[in-house]
C-alpha cells in the first residue's frame, strides 16, 4: 500500500458517519507525548489514549492501545496477548506501512488502514472503563473523542476484532 492511498482524516470521518458513530474532534498543536498532550485534559473528557506498536520475534504485530498513565510490562504482556515470544517495538517504517501514521500519531483508528489485517488491537480493560475514549484522528494534532462502544464497533467495520484484555499493571 503507497503512502498516497492511506486514508485521511477527513476519510476517518467520512467513514465513521457512515457508520453513525458520533464524533467529536479538538485541534491543538501537535503533541508526541503523553506528557504534551496533559494541557489538554482541561478541556477533552474521558480516558485518554497512550499506544504501543509492537511485534513478536515471528512478525506478529500488535497494538496496545491503554489509558494514557497505564503502565505495560513489554517483559510479560506477550502472554497476555498471545504473542509468539517477548515482544518489542515495531519500527516506524512498519507503523506507516501498516497502520498509515508516524510515531507521534499511533493511534486505534489506524486500524482503517490496515487493509491486509497484519495488526492485532488490543483495547485495554481498565481504558475501556471510561465512557468516551479520545484518540488522536490518524495526526497528532487533534482529538477525536468517541464512544467506547463505538469504538469497537468502528474496528470491526474494518475488518477487526479488538481484543478487550487487561494488559496494564
Amino acid at each position: 500500500m503507497s503512502a498516497t492511498s492511506f486514508k485521511s482524516r477527513e476519510d476517518l470521518f467520512r467513514f465513521l458517519d457512515g457508520l453513525g458513530v458520533k464524533h467529536l474532534t479538538k485541534e491543538h498543536a501537535p503533541v508526541f507525548t503523553v506528557a504534551e498532550s496533559v494541557s489538554l485534559r482541561d478541556e477533552i473528557d474521558g480516558g485518554h489514549t497512550k499506544n504501543l506498536f509492537v511485534k513478536d520475534k515471528k512478525d506478529n504485530f500488535f497494538l496496545l492501545t491503554v489509558e494514557e498513565n497505564a503502565v505495560v510490562d513489554l517483559k510479560t504482556v506477550h502472554a497476555i496477548i498471545g504473542a509468539a515470544s517477548k515482544v518489542s517495538f515495531g519500527k516506524p517504517e512498519k507503523l506507516m506501512e501498516y497502520l498509515g501514521v508516524a510515531p507521534g500519531s499511533v493511534t486505534a483508528f489506524g486500524a482503517i488502514n490496515d487493509t491486509e489485517k497484519k495488526v492485532t488491537f488490543i483495547l485495554d480493560a481498565d481504558l475501556m472503563t471510561h465512557e468516551i475514549i479520545n484518540c488522536h484522528p490518524l495526526s497528532n494534532d487533534a482529538t477525536t473523542s468517541i464512544g467506547r462502544d463505538d469504538l469497537i464497533r468502528f474496528m470491526e467495520a474494518t475488518g477487526h476484532a479488538p481484543l478487550v484484555l487487561k494488559v496494564t499493571s
